[in-house]
């Protein structure tokens, strides 16, 4: 936990150095960063702040999804060390990105996974309204309806993330990245059941995964393709119904 303290303090003062370049640069826009970044202590309040400013529609909402927020972070810090990953996966994962300011104050998907973050955390514990309220504002004004009930690791990517949908109980491992219009859920045969993907999958816009499922690590699932059945590691799924290729060589044996 110290570790990940330190790492989330050199996060915090690369972004807060970033701030204060852009703000040199551009004047106007500095009124902006100073109020979103430079008067926080902390990337905790940062990204509170971010939630209730996305989400709230007004100052009364504005300040209750921000106090839900800080209460999430705060009973579990660890919400923040999987934000800092996330943000960084979003540097690594897109070429057009070259600081970590701009996806922080600029990308929904991002604001988006840590709004979800904190109704999952709320969702745990017992205050399903509140969870379900994330949930519901999330889905209208960014477009991304996650459910509390799922399951997500970190350094997750949302890319463009219009359209995303992604049900109760599915679980979504470390350093996943979903494109647009991507849905993810329960099948009408087992409705009880919904998918699990693996690490390092990476899935298509507009691509479905449905069912009692597993897309194993390292995973493609192509653009539009329709997934009802397990994908194994390392392959790519494309196609509608889902076709398996670029399957990784079985290992010989001596």
């Amino acid at each position: 936990m110290a570790a990940a303290t330190a790492t989330n303090d050199s996060l915090w003062q690369t972004i807060r150095d970033e701030a204060r370049r852009a703000m040199a640069a551009d004047p106007v826009f500095g009124k902006s960063l100073a109020d979103a970044v430079l008067v926080h202590d902390d990337f905790g309040a940062a990204l509170a702040d971010l939630i209730g400013r996305r989400l709230g529609g007004d100052a009364t909402e504005r300040a209750r999804f921000t106090a839900f927020a800080l209460d999430a972070f705060r009973g579990s810090p660890e919400l923040i060390e999987a934000a800092g990953r996330d943000l960084q996966a979003i540097v690594r994962s897109d070429p057009a990105i070259a600081s970590l300011l701009a996806p922080l104050l600029h990308f929904k998907g991002y604001v988006a996974l840590q709004a979800w973050r904190v109704s999952h955390w709320l969702w745990r514990h017992d205050h399903r309204d509140a969870a379900l309220l994330f949930q519901n504002e999330a889905s209208n004004v960014l477009q991304v309806s996650i459910h509390p009930a799922a399951q997500i690791g970190a350094s997750v990517y949302l890319d463009h993330a219009t359209g995303i949908v992604i049900g109760a109980n599915v679980v979504i491992g470390d350093e996943v990245t979903l494109l647009q219009n991507v849905s993810i859920g329960r099948s009408s045969e087992l409705p009880t059941r919904s998918p699990r993907i693996g690490r390092g999958v990476y899935i298509g816009a507009g691509a479905t995964i449905l069912g009692d499922i597993s897309i194993g690590d390292f995973a493609k699932i192509g653009a539009g393709t329709i997934v009802t059945s397990d994908v194994p590691g390392g392959c790519t799924a494309v196609g509608n119904p889902a076709r398996l290729t670029n399957c990784p060589e079985p290992a010989s044996v001596a």
